[in-house]
C-alpha cells in the first residue's frame, strides 16, 4: 500500500485524534478482491483504491483541503465474479452495514465529513445507500465519488469505449503503479458477448470466458498518468465546490 503522511493506518490513538480534528475530510478507499482475467491480480480494484486515494491526499493541499486516509476496505460486492477462483465477496447487506459502522465510528470520534472513494462497480449501489443512512442517522456529511465516473471522458478519448473490466484502462493502471503484478505473457484480447439491453445476467462467466472486457494489449501506462492527474484535480475541485457551497 502506498504511504502518505495522512494515513490513519500508522497513527497512534493520540495522533489519530489530532488528525481527525484537523482533517477537512476522512477518506475511505473502497475496492474489491475479485478476478481480473488471467493477466491481472484479484487485488486490482483495491490497488486502484489505494493508489488513487493517495493521489487525492497528496494533491489536496493545492485545493486548501486536508484529507485523512482510512485503511482501504479491500472486500466488496463481487458475487457476479464468484465462478472465478480467488474472488471473495460480501453480500450487499453486509457490505452496507460494514460501511455504515465504519462511518459511525468516525462520527463518534468527531469527524465531520467522510468521503467514499470507490473503484469497483459492484459497490456503487450499497455505498450510495450507506451514504444516505449515515447522512440521516449521524452528524456526518458524506461525499461519494466513483473514480471512473470522473475519468470516463478522458479514458474514452484515450482508449475508446471498450476498456472495461481487466481491459485497456485497468491493465494500464496496474502497469503504472504495480507492473510486477501484471502477467504480460497472458495479455490477450478479451472475447466477450455483447451485453444485453434489457435482460440481466447472473455471472460474469456468462459474458466472457477469460473474465475480462476490452483488449489489454492496448494498455498504455504513460497515457494513463496524465489522466490520473487530471481526474484527481477534477474530483478535488468538485469536493471543494460542494464544501464552499455549504453542502
Amino acid at each position: 500500500m502506498p504511504e502518505t503522511d495522512a494515513d490513519l493506518f500508522g497513527m497512534t490513538w493520540e495522533q489519530a485524534g489530532e488528525a481527525i480534528d484537523e482533517a477537512d475530510i476522512a477518506v475511505l478507499p473502497t475496492g474489491s478482491i475479485e478476478q481480473h482475467s488471467t493477466h491481472l491480480p484479484v487485488s486490482t480494484d483495491t490497488l486502484r483504491a489505494d493508489h488513487l486515494t493517495a493521489e487525492l491526499v497528496d494533491a489536496a493541499t493545492d485545493f486548501d483541503l486536508e484529507l485523512l486516509r482510512l485503511p482501504t476496505l479491500q472486500y466488496g460486492v463481487s458475487e457476479h465474479h464468484m465462478p472465478f477462483p480467488g474472488t471473495i465477496t460480501l453480500s450487499r447487506e453486509t457490505y452496507m452495514d460494514v460501511v455504515v459502522e465504519i462511518g459511525e465510528c468516525m462520527a463518534e470520534h468527531g469527524a465531520e465529513r467522510l468521503l467514499f472513494l470507490n473503484c469497483h462497480g459492484g459497490n456503487k449501489e450499497p455505498l450510495s445507500m450507506a451514504a444516505d443512512r449515515l447522512g440521516r442517522d449521524t452528524d456526518l456529511t458524506v461525499h461519494y465519488v466513483h473514480w471512473t465516473d470522473y475519468g470516463r471522458e478522458a479514458l474514452e478519448e484515450e482508449f475508446g469505449d471498450g476498456w472495461g473490466h481487466a481491459g485497456d484502462h485497468e491493465t494500464s493502471f496496474v502497469e503504472l503503479y504495480r507492473p510486477d503484478l501484471v502477467r504480460s505473457e497472458k495479455k490477450t484480447p478479451q472475447e466477450a458477448r455483447e451485453m444485453p439491453d434489457t435482460s440481466s445476467y447472473e455471472y460474469f462467466s456468462d459474458v466472457t470466458e477469460l473474465g475480462g472486457l476490452g483488449d489489454p494489449t492496448n494498455s498504455d501506462a504513460d497515457a494513463l498518468e496524465p489522466i490520473v492527474e487530471s481526474t484527481t484535480e477534477d474530483i478535488l475541485e468538485a469536493i471543494k465546490a460542494d464544501i464552499d457551497a455549504g453542502w
